[in-house]
């Protein structure tokens, strides 16, 4: 078994990536996010889809790492975190406040850096141990075979990361297209296994990070995890072709699938939210005097509303808020649920739409 996959990326030479296949995949890949990416900016308020569809990403890509927990229970958490909330809902919390602590790094400075993806690991993991500094880390087959050893020497992993970090924020360094630039990125950063905790949850963050850096999205609203969770075999087995067998290319075509098939569910998600939005915008409009703008996106923003989301957003007192809440409740459009000490007011459109209950439906209420 060859065990040493660390070649640098720009040694890897681009031109076996000009196969016919990859390249009709490269396009049809990145027309889906072309699509996704316009349908996304016809919601005014893009808050809303960074909000619910960052925890969706979360979701899946917490499961991949057999961290399993409901929407009901991540909706919960998220509206009032710490009362009700499992372990696993509370990882999958930090993973959507990662991606976002990544998310306005990468909007603010247009880079993706190591102390960017230390901070993105920081938050996943609460803790601040950094870049592995101990040998031993190894990864494991299911029957405990030892499949790969990543760099051991912390001095090693501290220079292929700088390494990385160039060939992520230097274009001239390897002249290919962002989506096989990505995969690559991905393999190196998985290979490298910079942490002692979190590299699959960090790598696939910084899959989608790189999209938004390079512009071919605005906001982080891929989530790559559900197609990864679903194909975790031959993920992890494209991921090994490659350090044993030189498998660049069925490792990108794979890679590429993924931002296919995921971009074109995102899709019909966004529209999906954006049906649903409309339909109840118009029916507050039409039945009750306190319609505005920033309640259709507070309630678009949480699947379960409290009253203290309402005051925050609306600027509103408490009793302001829940006679709101409880008037569309009556109205039939929220649902009202009683856990513990709290009460929610649930969005069940919303909530069925990111379940995945309603992704081809209508989106009447």
């Amino acid at each position: 078994m060859h065990n040493d996959p660390m070649v640098p990326l720009q040694e890897v030479d681009h031109r076996r990536f000009d196969t016919p296949a990859i390249l009709r995949k490269v396009a049809e890949a990145s027309r889906q996010l072309a699509e996704l990416k316009g349908v996304a900016s016809s919601i005014p308020n893009q808050d809303v889809l960074i909000t619910t569809l960052a925890l969706q990403e979360a979701k899946d890509s917490s499961a991949i790492e057999n961290i399993i927990t409901t929407h009901d229970e991540i909706f919960r958490d998220q509206a009032m975190p710490g009362e009700v909330a499992s372990a696993a809902a509370k990882e999958v919390a930090r993973y959507h406040q990662a991606l976002l602590v990544g998310f306005k790094a990468v909007a603010a400075t247009g880079l993706l850096t190591t102390n960017h993806i230390l901070d993105i690991q920081r938050q996943l993991e609460q803790n601040r141990a950094g870049f592995r500094k101990l040998p031993g880390t190894v990864l494991k087959s299911d029957t405990g075979t030892v499949v790969y050893t990543p760099p051991q020497d912390p001095d090693q992993v501290v220079a292929l990361m700088s390494g990385l970090e160039r060939f992520i924020n230097d274009r001239d360094v390897f002249t290919a297209d962002p989506l096989v630039r990505m995969a690559l990125i991905h393999h190196q950063f998985e290979s490298i296994h910079p942490f002692y905790d979190g590299n699959g949850r960090t790598g696939r963050i910084i899959c989608v990070l790189y999209l938004v850096k390079e512009g071919l999205l605005t906001i982080p609203i891929l989530y790559l995890s559900r197609h990864i969770v679903r194909t975790k075999t031959e993920y992890y087995r494209r991921l090994q072709d490659v350090r044993d067998h030189d498998a660049w290319e069925a490792w990108v075509l794979y890679m590429l699938t993924a931002v296919e098939e995921t971009a074109r569910q995102a899709i019909g998600t966004v529209e999906a939210i954006r049906e649903a939005l409309l339909v109840v915008k118009h029916r507050i409009r039409e039945a009750h005097r306190f319609y505005s703008q920033d309640l259709i996106n507070s309630l678009f923003s949480h699947p379960y509303t409290t009253v203290e989301f309402l005051q925050r957003d609306l600027k509103v007192v408490r009793l302001t808020a829940r006679k709101y809440l409880e008037a569309l409740t009556a109205d039939g459009i929220l649902v009202k649920q009683r856990v513990g000490r709290t009460n929610y007011y649930i969005n069940t459109k919303l909530f069925d739409i990111l379940a995945g209950e309603a992704m081809t439906e209508g989106a009447g209420v």
